[in-house]
């Protein structure tokens, strides 16, 4: 650019002095001769026109130069610049940061003024009134549902019964439980889609009877003698000459009970003690009677059967896992409940319909517990002296350090009578 600008500039320079040599050479030829002809002015003429043709040519073609320069700058800007853009040949200068962009600022929302302006209405739904009082219904009735049943458990006073079995039941805690479990299931509603049949089996002595007869004893003193029948099969049917007999009086007493317990909405409660020494007929009557097919008051009972059937099998079991029970926290009960009911329905149908629970046979340390129970009753002191002495007196299987009564707790009543 310096150097366009310097050729330029002596290109001016050289025309005005070309043109002043050229104005001043007429000038003194006219003052020497002292006066002009008319050749020398039409030359003088010439020599103007000449001298601005070559001031025109001159002006055109500097700026055709300057024209060709520019062009020629801009070509080489051009050139020198890669044709794809990339970052690879950008200077990263560190000490510039990068421009943030700015955010278009959205306008703003105008409203119109109060006056103008609508103010939205909060509108209430009408179903959700509904929808309240529905929830307030329903959990009413949830809640009044509750109370029913825990009124209905009340009633039977399941709490004395069970205070009552731990009092006077002993070493048979497993199954005392799961007696009292199936009572509150069962007892907690009034309608069921069957009765409840319970089966309780053990040894001579385990307790099953004094079981029976605590169950009867608190079951006359919440729903009356009248709905709670004990049933001695040796007692009531003593002979096979009876047994038509048996079987038209004991489906009239059942159906006269569930009669009267279906007007008093209660729930009656019937035992059958010495089972093993019931007929197939009875038996086979009572399957009928405890059937869901049965009407609506039929289904509302509970039925307790008791009896020693394979008791010998079941001391040989009891005896054979008793010193792996008691080296690990394995239950008799639960081990012994699948091999009883395998063996009772090869026996009788109606123990396909019975929920099992198996007694175990008393160490004796249930057996003296026995001997201090029953010389309280009877007003002796139980020394515990001789409450061993008299313990020793029974015969026991050895298992190791454990001992196992072969009668159980059934002769104390005896030794303590003979005091």
């Amino acid at each position: 650019m310096p150097e366009i600008f310097w050729r330029g500039f002596n290109t001016r320079m050289e025309e005005h002095d070309l043109a002043d040599r050229l104005t001043e050479n007429p000038m003194k030829e006219t003052k020497e001769n002292g006066t002009a002809t008319f050749s020398q002015f039409s030359s003088s003429v010439r020599a103007m026109v000449r001298i601005r043709q070559k001031y025109q040519a001159l002006k055109k073609r500097r700026m055709e130069i300057t024209i060709a320069s520019a062009s020629q700058i801009f070509a080489s800007s051009r050139s020198s610049s890669p044709k794809v853009f990339t970052f690879d040949d950008i200077p990263i200068n560190s000490n510039l940061s990068s421009p943030r962009k700015r955010r278009k600022r959205k306008g703003r929302v105008l409203y119109p003024n109060n006056n103008l302006r609508a103010v939205p209405t909060k509108e209430r739904s009408q179903a959700k009134k509904c929808l309240y009082l529905l929830c307030v219904i329903v959990f009413l009735q949830i809640y009044n549902a509750i109370e029913n049943l825990d009124d209905h458990v009340l009633k039977y006073d399941l709490d004395g019964l069970e205070k009552t079995l731990k009092r006077e039941v002993f070493g048979q805690q497993e199954a005392t439980e799961r007696l009292l479990g199936h009572l509150q299931d069962y007892l907690s509603t009034y309608v069921h889609n069957k009765p409840l049949v319970l089966s309780l089996h053990g040894p001579t002595g385990v307790g099953k009877s004094h079981v029976g007869r605590l169950l009867a004893q608190h079951f006359r003193s919440v729903v009356g003698d009248q709905l709670v029948m004990q049933y001695f099969v040796l007692h009531h049917c003593p002979t096979d000459d009876d047994i038509p007999r048996c079987i038209k009086a004991l489906s009239d007493q059942i159906s006269m009970t569930v009669t009267q317990a279906e007007e008093e909405e209660k729930i009656p409660l019937f035992i059958f003690d010495e089972v093993e020494h019931m007929p197939g007929e009875l038996l086979d009557t009572l399957r009928d009677v405890i059937r869901p097919q049965n009407n609506n008051e039929y289904l509302n009972a509970i039925y307790i059967l008791i009896g020693n059937l394979g008791h010998d099998d079941i001391t040989k079991f009891v005896l054979h896992n008793s010193s792996v029970s008691a080296s690990g926290p394995l239950s008799l009960t639960q081990e012994l409940t699948p091999w009883l009911r395998n063996y009772l329905h090869g026996y009788h149908q109606i123990f396909q319909e019975v929920e099992l629970i198996p007694f175990t046979l008393l160490e004796k340390s249930h057996v003296m517990d026995c001997f201090t129970d029953e010389m309280s009753r009877e007003g002796f002191y139980p020394d515990r002296s001789h409450v061993e002495r008299l313990a020793e007196e029974l015969s026991y299987y050895m298992v190791g350090e454990l001992e196992f009564s072969h009668s159980g707790c059934r002769q104390v009543v005896a030794k303590v009578n003979l005091l």
